[in-house]
């Protein structure tokens, strides 16, 4: 396989920003942008790297092809010089994403039936799976052309391995890093969390501050490609082993009122080996009080999204901005859905990015009145 790859990063519309600073400080060349994703170009160690330290990406892909094709027949053809072996060795197992639009070949089973059959030719014993071990290809045929790319990733990236208990209302791993890094904060600084649920961004930020790679505890689906420098992989894992730090530099804090939620978070927290890093306590909003005298609030508080309940929420918000007016070295990050309920916190917010969590279209509000890092 080539030391130099094509790749793409895929991630949540709204975040390409924040991935191509991660991209960049990996030391990857990013050659564009789009929406959900960015292209770089990376060596096979960046790659490797790419997976394990990526906080706001879900997916890394390798493009493996791109040819025309408006008939079965020139698929097939075409099909046969894509280098299937370097990325499925023999005996493996495949499976194919394929999406059509405007175009001939519109039928995606009979797309996946013909390349899977050109994988089986060129590389002994494969044969197709929808098992978690399956080599994924992802396969776009846009106005007849081809793309086909190749996962390096296997479950996608946000599955750190850490969170086996969630909260009632989840915050996707990669969303909180997300609100980490578009915030500026860089784990100097003392964090706070008063509806951390499952601990989802106090364990990130846990994991951030102490430069734990977000994939340190899981496996790549690169580790089964036939060209798979293993050297190469361990001395990316041992670079980024000596980055580590014992503890985190500042206080992070988690509260909620739920008391089952702290325990899950709690045990989240021990399997991401951070929990003398972070603490958890059962707390009301209005009991929540500083740590110091300066830090960040990030939090991602309930968006009120069915009927009536956003009025339910408008003291939840006031309180929020109430508190926080007591913390005037403080600064804050809000992940918000409805403009009116995020207005009654009183705070001057500006928007860092906007996406969707669980299908709810969302903002990042950040209101920086302390420290920045």
């Amino acid at each position: 396989m080539s030391a130099a790859h094509e790749c793409f990063a895929i991630v949540a519309p709204g975040l390409e920003a924040l991935a191509v600073s991660e991209l960049v400080n990996l030391g990857a060349r990013v050659v564009g942008r789009e929406t959900g994703g960015v292209s770089f170009s990376a060596t096979s160690s960046q790659l490797y790297a790419a997976n394990l330290h990526l906080r706001t990406v879900s997916r890394v892909i390798v493009r493996v092809a791109r040819f025309r094709a408006t008939a079965f027949w020139e698929l097939e053809k075409q099909a046969k010089l894509v280098p299937w072996d370097a990325f499925v060795p023999p005996g493996g197992s495949v499976t194919l994403s394929v999406t059509s639009r405007k175009s001939k070949l519109y039928h995606q089973r009979g797309i996946a039936e013909r390349l899977t059959e050109a994988v089986r030719q060129q590389v002994s014993g494969a044969s197709g799976s929808d098992s978690d071990a399956a080599q994924l290809f992802l396969v776009r045929v846009d106005h007849d052309q081809v793309g086909i790319s190749a996962d390096s990733s296997g479950a996608l990236l946000h599955q750190r391995g850490y969170r086996l208990d969630s909260g009632k209302a989840p915050l996707r791993e990669t969303l909180a890093a997300a609100m980490l890094l578009g915030a500026g904060w860089d784990g100097t600084a003392p964090l706070l969390d008063p509806f951390s649920g499952s601990g989802t961004i106090p364990i990130e930020a846990a994991m951030l501050a102490r430069r734990i790679p977000p994939g340190w505890r899981r496996e790549f689906a690169f580790e089964r490609w036939p060209g798979f420098d293993g050297d190469g992989w361990r001395r990316v894992k041992a670079d980024a082993e000596e980055r580590i730090l014992p503890t985190a530099p500042a206080v992070i804090i988690g509260s909620d009122r739920d008391a089952g939620s702290i325990e899950a978070a709690q045990s989240n927290a021990a399997r991401a080996d951070v929990q003398g890093s972070v603490q958890f306590e059962r707390r009301a909003l209005s009991e929540v009080t500083p740590p110091a005298e300066r830090g960040w609030l990030i939090t991602n508080p309930p968006y009120g999204v069915r009927v009536g309940e956003a009025d339910r929420l408008r003291d939840l918000y006031a309180r929020l901005g109430q508190v926080l007016s007591r913390m005037p070295g403080w600064s804050a990050g809000i992940l918000a859905a409805d403009a009116r309920l995020i207005g009654q916190t009183r705070l001057q917010l500006a928007e860092v990015w906007r996406g969707k969590n669980g299908g709810i279209p969302v903002r990042f509000m950040v209101s920086r009145r302390g420290v920045s890092g």
